[in-house]
């Protein structure tokens, strides 16, 4: 939009200037050349001139707006190179000596001939020695590296956490919901319009689970921000290029430097090969589940068979897998097993085990 109005702008003033140059250049030219033409053709001129020279200008700004941009990132990138107290007292040094040569004006002006051409040169002469020495002798200026040094370590104190971008799976999931309650979620809460929007297709889906899930997703950011102590921040920006949700978010993380926070394995993934900082609530879950020692001791409920023979599965209250061998005749009752391995997977912890009185009796065999 602003471009539009950009270019709309500069070709009303292509127009207006190309008109008033044919205006008065048209007539001295006729008078040098000693071409005459007739007056309706004279007075229609300037109105071409001005629509050739409006057109160049609809044209060139396109161009002209890409190189401007271009020259203000370059610009920017080496200003970000120079310390702050070095710009500071280059502008002092160069205020001085304009100041200086300001009232070396008045007695240069006056010398004939050389007078206008000799003011200029020495101002700039004056502008150039002013930064120079002043730069030079910086070290004397300690007390300013002092000032912005502790100036940048209070900005760095008061500097906010990262914004946390919510995607669709993580709200239906709901665990966020508790994690933010506990208060390790630390800084503003975002989620993005698309995502909302996102959920309320789920939410009118006609397929009942699918529904139920979205529903559920709306709940849970509605009492998020009713019933909690949180603020959770809707950002009402889309990308029309791409109707991947997943790479929206991605996008809008690198624009904000936010954090996305998921459950989804790809997008984690995805994530990592973009650069972009991603908290994975079911990595969180994993590394919070206790610590389990092979040697030690525990009491689960055996309930289903395993993939092999002679093996029976149970799960622990956090849903950890707990494979006994052996443990197939126990379906059904709690027993106590001691744990023989623990493997770590991505889809999280397995626990290896068999039961107690079995291994005390191997044991003894053993012996």
């Amino acid at each position: 939009m602003f471009e539009l109005i950009l270019r709309i702008f500069l070709t009303v003033i292509g127009f207006v200037g190309g008109h008033e140059i044919f205006k008065a250049a048209f007539p001295s030219l006729l008078a040098a050349t000693g071409f005459s033409v007739p007056l309706s053709v004279e007075t229609r001129l300037p109105m071409v001139g001005g629509a050739i020279l409006g057109l160049i200008c609809y044209f060139v700004t396109p161009s002209l707006v890409v190189s401007v941009n271009k020259l203000a990132v370059w610009t920017d990138s080496k200003i970000k190179t120079v310390p702050t107290q070095d710009i500071i007292l280059g502008a002092a040094g160069l205020i001085i000596a304009l100041l200086i040569g300001v009232l070396l004006n008045f007695p240069l002006q006056r010398i004939p001939w050389l007078g206008p051409y000799l003011s200029p040169a020495v101002t700039l002469i004056l502008s150039y020695l002013g930064i120079t020495i002043i730069l030079s002798r910086k070290d004397e200026f300690a007390f300013l590296s002092a000032f912005f040094l502790k100036r940048s370590s209070h900005q760095e104190r008061k500097k906010l956490p990262p914004v946390k971008i919510l995607d669709t799976s993580v709200i239906i999931d709901g665990r966020i919901m508790d994690i933010s309650k506990t208060g390790f979620m630390e800084g503003e809460i975002a989620v993005p319009g698309f995502v909302l929007e996102e959920l309320r297709h789920i939410a009118d889906s006609p397929d009942l689970l699918k529904r139920n899930r979205g529903r559920r997703g709306l709940d849970i950011l509605n009492t998020m921000q009713k019933e909690m102590d949180i603020e959770i921040t809707i950002i009402n920006k889309d990308y029309e290029d791409t109707t991947e949700v997943d790479n929206k978010l991605i996008k809008l993380a690198q624009e904000t430097s936010g954090i996305i926070v998921t459950n989804d394995y790809n997008l984690n993934k995805v994530c990592e090969l973009q650069g972009v900082s991603v908290f994975n609530i079911n990595e969180l879950a994993n590394a919070v589940k206790p610590v389990v020692l092979p040697g030690e001791e525990m009491r689960t409920q055996i309930i289903k068979d395993g993939k092999e023979a002679g093996q029976g599965v149970a799960y622990l209250d956090d849903g950890t897998m707990v494979v006994v061998e052996g443990g197939r005749r126990y379906i059904g009752e709690t027993v106590d097993v001691l744990v023989t391995s623990v493997l770590q997977t991505a889809a999280g912890r397995m626990i290896f085990a068999k039961p107690k009185g079995n291994f005390t009796e191997k044991i003894t065999l053993k012996q």
